[in-house]
């Protein structure tokens, strides 16, 4: 057997992975060599003048990018898909250095740990001195990961080796984060976070000679594939934002945001959009949606399939939905309390407007935080009968447990936050977006750098990702008081730490009946912590859990039989209690909660007069989904 410490072996064996490595390298860029061509030289000399455009279309989209950069007017942004204005990545090498990555304890077990798999991997192949390990069944390598899920990876073993020791280093570097002692839990979330955004962008899908996809797609289209590759890189870094789908595959109020309607209100902060009927008789008590303004309106009203917003009109609701301004200038000095004064306004205009005592709420992940504050608010003024019931999507009240959006909240961060908006007024919906795309990493930033910019894939069509990409900016006050008041310091949930339009804030104070929805999935508003509402409301609560996250957990009709959902009709103290007495229901939970919302009022009126927006008599703005949803 072959002494695995002997210079001279392992030479051989890594001038052997290195032999490979050329060979293919030489297999790909061949075709410039007419002298290496097999077709002859006419076709070789066409092959060299294919590669020879191919180098020079990629330097001239790249030469025109930095002319057009160079430029630019000063004062504009830099390009936000590359740039990184709040020192981030400075931020997280900062983090990284707690990792014992230099100790020679540790050097030593990830040499003797890589030889081991190393030796392994090749006896797989019939190589070095596990060479007679090579069973007739095939390759069984390790460690398996989707991300490297086919075949190529494994066909040849110099790409089986480099991802499988991408692997193991992975959960070494991993696993020191886990262990590492810091001395402080948030520290330590913040190392793990730094360790995985690592670890994930020095994957080997994401380097063209070391992914067998790329290389196999680049010959077989002669390059093409990096010359269109560029084209979608540079168009988003013109953009300041990365592309997930084809940006000419929906339009608004045709084949998404579609469900008809009307604005029947306008203020400097939101449009009121009501939604025509399409039965006979509705329920009495309307409904109004307050969605989150960090992103549009309209993820609740998809492509009409997928759309809660049309769904809820069949089913009898008189609906109303809030479509929030993006910030621009003009609000600078918005915070907190003009977005609760809004949501009571709304109340308000709608109970006017249909002549009823009540309306039933919803509201969507910081929406829903609102709402909680809204409801103290009115219940602090005696005016809670205003509201027949509030609904909770995915909204977080008690931040203790907040998840890992607590790792962008420390000092260093929010000084950064606080100098990228003190010109304008407002925080850039694109860096918001840039956040919540790296808590997702691998399925929202890299997916798309290896299929769109590595293999010149075309877009895809997909109305959610088209939603997520549609970003709105932030007023700076309200944002970084958000992050100070809530996510940092946690004051929502102490009684009269903080109130709004002269009004303390009690959420004990609040007796509407409350429906409760969690994503079991959900990363940014994880189930645990949106349990922890009910541990605040002295009022009739119902609490379920949907299968998937943050946005496929809520935006689930009955149609799509996808997913499930757990209910629990006993005693519950705590979020494992929930779960562990909990009953699993497949599909939807949509009916769940009709059911619910028909049980706190079942008084239905005909639809007549002002429950039919643009009616005779009616004055109206336009028609849905409104300017606002437009507007950057």
């Amino acid at each position: 057997m072959t002494d695995k410490s002997n210079p001279a072996d392992l030479a051989g064996m890594f001038t052997g992975l290195f032999q490979q490595q050329a060979e293919l390298a030489q297999q790909m860029f061949g075709q410039l060599a007419p002298a290496t061509a097999a077709a002859g030289e006419d076709e070789a000399v066409g092959d060299l003048a294919q590669w020879a455009s191919v180098a020079q279309r990629l330097q001239t989209l790249w030469l025109d990018f930095q002319r057009e950069q160079a430029s630019q007017a000063a004062g504009k942004l830099p390009s936000l898909l590359l740039a990184d204005p709040g020192n981030f990545a400075g931020i997280m090498q900062g983090w990284l250095k707690a990792l014992p990555l230099s100790s020679p304890e540790t050097q030593k077990r990830m040499w003797d740990e890589s030889m081991a798999l190393w030796e392994g991997v090749l006896g797989q192949y019939g190589i070095g001195p596990r060479a007679h390990e090579k069973g007739a069944g095939g390759v069984e390598l390790p460690r398996k990961d989707r991300r490297f899920a086919d075949p190529k990876w494994r066909d040849q073993p110099f790409y089986a080796l480099v991802h499988q020791t991408y692997l193991l280093l992975a959960e070494q570097i991993m696993a020191m984060a886990e262990n590492a002692e810091t001395g402080d839990p948030a520290r330590t979330e913040q190392l793990k976070f730094a360790a995985r955004t690592l670890v994930e962008a020095l994957s080997p899908a994401h380097f063209p000679m070391t992914n067998p996809l790329v290389v196999e797609k680049t010959m077989a289209t002669r390059g093409e594939n990096l010359v269109k590759g560029m084209e979608h890189l540079l168009a988003d870094m013109r953009r300041g934002q990365l592309t997930h789908v084809d940006p000419a595959a929906f339009r608004l109020g045709e084949n998404i945001a579609s469900t008809p309607g009307k604005v029947i209100k306008q203020t400097p902060l939101y449009q009121l959009v009501q939604y025509s009927p399409t039965t006979e008789s509705v329920l009495e008590v309307p409904l109004v949606i307050f969605p989150p303004w960090i992103n549009r309106f309209y993820i609740l009203d998809l492509s009409p399939e997928k759309s809660f917003i049309r769904w809820a009109v069949e089913q009898g609701i008189t609906v109303f939905v809030v479509s929030w301004k993006s910030a621009d200038e003009s609000m600078k000095d918005v915070v907190w309390d003009d977005y609760i004064r809004a949501q009571i306004d709304a109340i308000d205009t709608v109970r006017e407007r249909l002549g009823v005592k009540s309306v039933h709420t919803i509201g969507y992940c910081v929406a829903g935080t609102t709402l909680a504050a809204t409801l103290a608010v009115l219940a602090r003024r005696g005016e809670a009968d205003k509201v027949k019931s509030a609904t909770f999507f995915t909204a977080q009240i008690d931040f203790e447990k907040s998840g890992e959006l607590k790792v962008f909240i420390d000092d260093q961060q929010l000084d950064a936050l606080t100098k990228l908006s003190a010109q304008t007024g407002y925080l850039d919906g694109r860096y918001m977006a840039a956040t919540f795309n790296l808590l997702r990493g691998n399925d929202l930033i890299w997916n798309y750098v290896v299929k769109n910019y590595l293999l010149g894939e075309d877009y895809p069509a997909f109305d959610l990702l088209h939603w997520n990409g549609d970003v709105t900016n932030l007023p700076a006050k309200w944002h970084m008081s958000y992050l100070k008041d809530l996510y940092r310091d946690n004051k929502l949930v102490v009684p009269d730490a903080l109130s709004a339009d002269g009004t303390p804030i009690d959420l004990t104070r609040i007796e509407t009946p409350a429906y409760v929805q969690a994503g079991r999935e959900d990363h940014i508003a994880p189930a645990a912590s949106v349990w922890r509402l009910t541990r605040h409301l002295r009022g009739p609560w119902t609490f379920l859990l949907a299968g998937s996250g943050h946005i496929a957990g809520v935006v689930n009709p009955p149609s799509a039989r996808k997913y499930q959902y757990w209910t629990n009709e006993g005693p519950a103290e705590t979020f494992d209690d929930f779960v562990q007495g909990a009953t699993e229901t497949p599909g939807s939970w949509w009916p769940h909660w009709l059911g619910w919302l028909r049980r706190q009022d079942q008084a239905e009126v005909p639809v007549k007069g002002k429950r039919v927006p643009g009616g005779k008599g009616d004055t109206v703005l336009e028609d849905a989904p409104g300017t606002y949803v437009k507007s950057r």
